[in-house]
């Protein structure tokens, strides 16, 4: 995960657009050299985050830091838009290049410090077909940093997110940015929906990553490859490096 600062538009904004993107491409670079599969990209300075819209600003900005990382670095590249911009995400992607995007809540109804999150997937789907866009949709079931008003057993949810969502993949995250999940949750979406990649979406370390690779398919991992663990900070070499050689033991 590749958390970006504040982008133009944004209240804490203050950096220009080339030292945005620089800092992006560092981190682009530091994760491909230690050995990472893929990359995201999300607008995480962008605090608050509107429910459901990027403003144009920031739409510009994800699509010219996706361009200049995927010329970059040449791996497959995700984009979620903050908080639950399912289109803005597909058309940057489309746009792009980018493989897939992340959604938050793509069906189903959340509480969030945003208010209430709607889940969109009948929008994202037909989007994506007017776009002819080969991109995948990773769609989060009980997302982090919200609370499920709808379907509260997490299995049953998930059910809906593949085969009423049509999701390609699904993610399981903790309750908040960099805590770890339940693994009894992970096993029991893994268990409901056999048949797409289910990926754990937060709190994952070089300490934790081989207990979680025996419970599901893969892993977005942020907080704990930065400078002291903190999210906000630069990726760090050392721990980027320590965490691809824990995950391939």
């Amino acid at each position: 995960m590749i958390h970006l600062p504040a982008l133009p538009g944004s209240p804490k904004h203050q950096s220009t657009m080339r030292n945005i993107v620089d800092r992006a491409l560092r981190d682009a670079s530091t994760l491909r050299d230690a050995g990472f599969d893929a990359l995201i990209i999300e607008n995480y300075g962008d605090v608050p985050f509107h429910a459901d819209s990027l403003e144009p600003a920031a739409t510009a900005a994800l699509a010219i830091v996706a361009d200049r990382i995927q010329r970059e670095t040449h791996l497959p590249l995700g984009v979620n838009a903050l908080r639950n911009d399912a289109q803005s995400a597909m058309g940057i992607a489309a746009a792009s290049g980018a493989q897939f995007i992340r959604v938050n809540v793509h069906t189903g109804v959340a509480a969030a410090d945003q208010g209430i999150l709607q889940g969109r997937a009948a929008d994202t789907l037909r989007y994506r077909k007017q776009l002819r866009a080969d991109v995948a949709i990773l769609a989060d079931v009980h997302v982090k940093h919200a609370v499920p008003m709808g379907e509260k057993d997490i299995a049953v949810a998930a059910e809906d997110v593949a085969n009423r969502g049509l999701a390609d993949a699904l993610i399981v995250s903790g309750p908040s940015t960099g805590q770890p999940c339940d693994l009894d949750d992970v096993r029991r979406v893994k268990a409901a929906v056999s048949d797409r990649p289910i990926l754990v979406g937060s709190g994952v370390s070089s300490d934790t990553i081989r207990e979680i690779l025996a419970a599901c398919d893969g892993a977005i991992v942020g907080t704990s490859l930065k400078v002291d663990g903190v999210t906000r900070a630069p990726v760090d070499p050392r721990r980027a490096q320590a965490f691809i050689t824990a995950a391939r033991k």
